[in-house]
C-alpha cells in the first residue's frame, strides 16, 4: 500500500479544537495547520448570546466567508486532510467555508472533527460539501475529550 500524505488542519477560538488537533495529527501521523482568521476572535466576538456579536452575525449570513490569515503552500501534497473547528450554532464556523473554497480538494479525503458544548456534527458535512464538491468526504466524529489512544483507535478504523 502506497504511503499517503495526511493533514490535519483546524481552527480552535479557545484552544480546545488545538488540544485535540495536536493529538489527532500524533495519532494519524499527519502534518497540523492552523487556520487562522486574519483577526483574531475577542471573547466579545464570540459571545453567541450577543445578536450583534461577529460570531453571531457570521454565523446568520449564509455567505459569510472571514478571511483567513495564512495560506498553505503544499496543498496539493497531501492526499488526506482532517478538518477540525468547534461547533457553532449546530454547524462549522464560517472560516471552515473559506479553508474548503481556498483549496483545490479534487479526489482528496476530508474528514471533519469537531468539538462542542452540546450540539452534534448533526448536518455540518451536508452544509460543507458543496463548499469542496470534488473532495471525498468520509464520516466525522465529535471528539470531545478524546484521548491520544481513542483518536488512534478513531483513525485505524477510518482505514486510510
Amino acid at each position: 500500500m502506497m504511503s499517503r500524505k495526511i493533514l490535519a488542519a483546524y481552527f480552535s477560538a479557545s484552544g480546545t479544537t488545538k488540544r485535540t488537533a495536536i493529538s489527532l495529527a500524533k495519532a494519524a501521523n499527519a502534518d497540523l495547520f492552523e487556520i487562522e482568521p486574519e483577526e483574531p476572535y475577542t471573547s466579545a466576538d464570540l459571545d453567541w448570546r450577543n445578536k450583534r456579536s461577529r460570531s453571531s452575525i457570521e454565523m446568520n449570513d449564509p455567505a459569510s466567508r472571514p478571511e483567513i490569515k495564512n495560506r498553505l503552500a503544499n496543498m496539493a501534497d497531501y492526499d488526506i486532510v482532517f478538518i477540525g473547528f468547534p461547533i457553532w450554532w449546530y454547524t462549522a464556523p464560517a472560516i471552515i467555508k473559506t479553508f474548503l473554497e481556498s483549496y483545490d480538494f479534487e479526489g482528496k479525503t476530508i474528514i471533519l472533527f469537531a468539538t462542542s458544548g452540546g450540539s452534534g456534527l448533526d448536518k455540518t458535512e451536508s452544509a460543507l460539501k458543496p463548499c469542496a464538491p470534488t473532495a471525498v468526504w468520509k464520516g466525522g466524529r465529535l471528539v470531545n475529550g478524546a484521548t491520544e489512544g481513542s483518536l488512534k483507535a478513531w483513525v485505524a478504523s477510518l482505514n486510510l
